[in-house]
């Protein structure tokens, strides 16, 4: 079963997909945000499809408290509409810092600022997904 991970944002949306034994993310182009929400979700149900997507994994950018701030509500909501919408099961997956890190690597690799924000939300999408497939492998492992 393949997992999607998504990077949820309001300009665009980040996205990676597993590999079919669920251990590897690889990231996908992102999402732009230029129509409804409706067509974006329809967008996403038509991708998780074509790759026999069985679960989502959306970023959950909470506080670094572990507070809930209005992105974290904003994405639980659209994990929400998006399950309604595919009848695939959504989950949350803390992603403080991803983004973070995703910048870090991106100006390691020496590239430019435009380089790095084209592949920002994609490479967050995938340390989001790979940070799930972890923690799900380890909690096998127990």
């Amino acid at each position: 079963m393949r997992f999607l991970g998504i990077d949820y944002g309001r300009r665009r949306i980040g996205l990676a997909l597993s590999d079919e034994e669920g251990v590897l993310a690889s990231p996908l182009p992102p999402h732009v945000r230029t129509r409804s929400e409706a067509d974006v979700l329809n967008d996403l149900a038509s991708l998780m499809k074509r790759h026999g997507v069985g679960t989502v994994i959306v970023g959950w950018p909470l506080n670094m408290d572990g507070s809930r701030g209005k992105m974290a509500r904003e994405a639980e909501a659209f994990a929400h509409r998006l399950q309604k919408r595919t009848s695939t099961p959504a989950e949350l997956f803390d992603e403080r810092l991803t983004t973070r890190e995703a910048e870090r690597a991106l100006l390691e690799a020496d590239l430019s600022r435009r380089k790095r924000k084209l592949l920002r939300d994609s490479l967050s999408a995938v340390l989001i997904l790979q940070g799930y497939l972890d923690r799900r492998d380890a909690s096998d492992l127990e």
